[in-house]
């Protein structure tokens, strides 16, 4: 599973039929920063609990027309992101590390080529430890890749099994050590809650990825989603007070050995939070490029939303006939504010009270009455200038995050 990245479902707005209107006049006099998601979907084998849009390599991937798709696709939005400056790439899937060295460094000269991509930008890589090579680490980065992201999930064989991965405990280990040899910054992801794990599992996991002394380590428990494996055969996990310990666990030791909570689920030594998930939780811009790739743009108007076409197959024909969209809508101004807080309120530090309004041009106070419940309910904590969650409300997110929903039509 890759370092987790912003998820939501979005209405699809066929092509060749008007967007919705957003209802009411906005006016953003700045766009927020940009980023670039770049989607690789191809995995060696689907995870039974992954959600993602990933499909299993069967006949070899399609490396050079994928390529070549993705530079097409680009070139095709660049009306709507012209002259604005990128500050991070990050490659997603599936599993980006499948791709060759020579394709990673086709694409990203082209993305230099066609987009002012900052000098300082930082350029992520998911990968998978059952796909590892010490020379292809190397040619990532030195095509530009500047930062890592690897699926370790855990140390403990009878777990990776369980979970379906393609790696063990030696591969695991023996990639976050290429990997450190490669990248001063890199992320190891893991997951708590798997079947039949023990607190003490848990935390052996945990002290294992720190024997590594890794910049930044995101911790996910395990949740069953529909249309995966996992939600048509669930297996045993363990209930929710054992879960709950095992977070409370796992955030106290990372604390003790020096890493800031700065996010639901990430945990950074000082200096190395991921500027690219930053970007997401603060509602930044991102032009998503892929097949299913998700995009979030800040026009003068209006806040529009795109998504590309997901299978595989169907996104190279589609870019090939210039339609690489299946989809955009513009969000709707009463929607804005929950888009808003359901990324910013992820932030342990919160948010300062004019990034809403910079980002979703309504004033603060459209939602003083939900704020107040909220601070009520003991699920925020607000200081001049400042909105944050509560420990209260860290812990019962979903329930924070409901205050702010629009009304029903």
């Amino acid at each position: 599973m890759p370092e987790k990245r912003i998820a939501r479902v979005i209405p699809i707005v066929p092509q060749g039929k008007s967007a919705s209107s957003t209802g009411a006049n906005l006016e953003f006099r700045h766009p927020p920063p940009l980023s670039l998601y770049v989607h690789i979907p191809w995995c060696v084998r689907k995870c039974p609990y992954c959600d993602f849009n990933s499909h299993e390599v069967r006949d070899g991937i399609p490396e050079d027309d994928y390529v070549a798709a993705l530079i097409a696709d680009l070139e095709s939005a660049l009306p709507l992101v012209w002259g604005r400056k990128v500050s991070s790439i990050f490659f997603g899937g599936g599993t980006p590390s499948l791709l060759s060295g020579s394709a990673l460094d086709k694409l990203l000269t082209a993305m230099r080529t066609l987009l002012p991509i900052l000098p300082d930008a930082e350029i992520t890589l998911e990968a998978n430890p059952g796909t590892v090579e010490a020379g292809k680490f190397a040619a990532f980065r030195d095509a530009g890749v500047n930062r890592l992201s690897l699926g370790i999930q855990s140390f403990n064989p009878g777990h990776l099994k369980a979970l379906g991965r393609i790696h063990d405990d030696v591969e695991a280990r023996r990639a976050i050590e290429i990997a450190a040899a490669h990248f001063d910054n890199f992320n190891l992801d893991l997951m708590y809650g798997l079947p039949d794990q023990s607190l003490e599992q848990a935390l052996s996991d945990v002290e294992t990825a720190l024997s590594f002394a890794p910049p930044h380590i995101s911790c996910y428990q395990l949740t069953l989603e529909p249309n995966t494996a996992f939600a048509a055969a669930p297996p045993v996990l363990p209930d929710p007070d054992r879960c709950a310990d095992m977070q409370d666990a796992i955030e106290a030791r990372l604390a003790d050995a020096g890493y800031t909570h700065y996010e639901t689920s990430a945990f950074a030594q000082a200096g190395w939070q991921c500027r690219h998930n930053l970007n997401y939780w603060t509602f930044g811009d991102y032009l998503g490029i892929g097949a299913g790739a998700h995009g979030k743009l800040t026009l003068h108007d209006r806040v529009l939303r795109q998504m590309r076409w997901k299978q595989p197959k169907q996104y190279l024909a589609k870019v090939a006939d210039a339609t690489p969209l299946q989809g955009e809508f513009s969000v709707a101004a009463a929607e804005l504010s929950f888009e808003f807080m359901m990324n910013a309120l992820r932030l342990n530090q919160g948010f300062d009270s004019a990034l809403f309004t910079a980002r979703t041009a309504l004033p603060l106070f459209n939602i003083e009455n939900q704020l107040r419940r909220a601070e009520q309910e003991g699920l925020i904590e607000r200081q001049p200038g400042r909105i944050a969650p509560s420990d209260r409300g860290r812990r019962f997110l979903n329930r924070l995050l409901q205050l702010f929903l629009p009304p029903a039509p």
